[in-house]
C-alpha cells in the first residue's frame, strides 16, 4: 500500500523519486490531498457571486464561489481548481482565509501572502520563511499566530 502512495505521488509529482525528498512543503501535500470546500453553489442563488481566473502562462485555472449575507461577510466558499498541486493547494487555502471576512478585507489578500502561508510551519522556531512573512505586507485582519491554516 505505502509503495502504492509514494508511485502514486512521485507520478503527480508530489514527491521526487530520488532519496524520498518532497518538492512541495507539508502544507502543500496536505492542502492538495485533503482540500478543503471543493465544490459548487447554485449559479442561480442570489446571495452566490462567482469568479473566473486562469494563467495562461502555465494552464492553471480555477473558480471560486463565495456566499456574501446581508451585512457583507461571506459566510462560505467554494471552489473548483483544474492545476498543479499547488494551484489546488492554494485555492483550497484561500477558500478557508475569506470565510467571516468581508469583500474588501479580501480584496487585500496577496498571491504572496498565501504562498508563505503554505511554507510556514507552525511548530518551527522563526525561520527564514518567517522572516520573509514579516516584510511581507499582510492582510490586517490575519493572525501572525493563526496555525490553523
Amino acid at each position: 500500500m505505502m509503495l502504492k502512495q509514494t508511485a502514486k505521488k512521485t507520478f503527480l509529482g508530489l514527491r521526487s523519486s530520488t532519496a524520498g525528498r518532497r518538492f512541495y512543503h507539508e502544507n502543500v501535500i496536505d492542502h492538495f490531498e485533503n482540500p478543503r470546500n471543493v465544490g459548487s453553489f447554485k449559479r442561480d442563488d442570489p446571495d452566490v457571486g462567482t469568479g473566473l481566473v486562469g494563467s495562461p502562462a502555465c494552464g492553471d485555472l480555477m473558480t471560486l464561489q463565495i456566499k456574501v449575507d446581508e451585512s457583507g461577510h461571506i459566510t462560505d466558499s467554494r471552489f473548483k481548481t483544474f492545476g498543479c498541486g499547488a494551484a489546488i493547494a492554494a485555492s483550497s487555502v484561500a477558500s478557508e482565509w475569506i470565510k467571516g471576512k468581508t469583500v474588501s478585507e479580501v480584496m487585500t489578500i496577496k498571491n504572496a501572502c498565501i504562498a508563505v502561508c503554505l511554507l510556514r510551519t507552525p511548530s518551527s522556531p522563526p525561520s527564514k520563511t518567517t522572516r520573509r512573512r514579516k516584510q511581507l505586507p499582510m492582510p490586517p485582519w490575519l493572525d501572525s499566530t493563526d496555525d490553523d491554516l
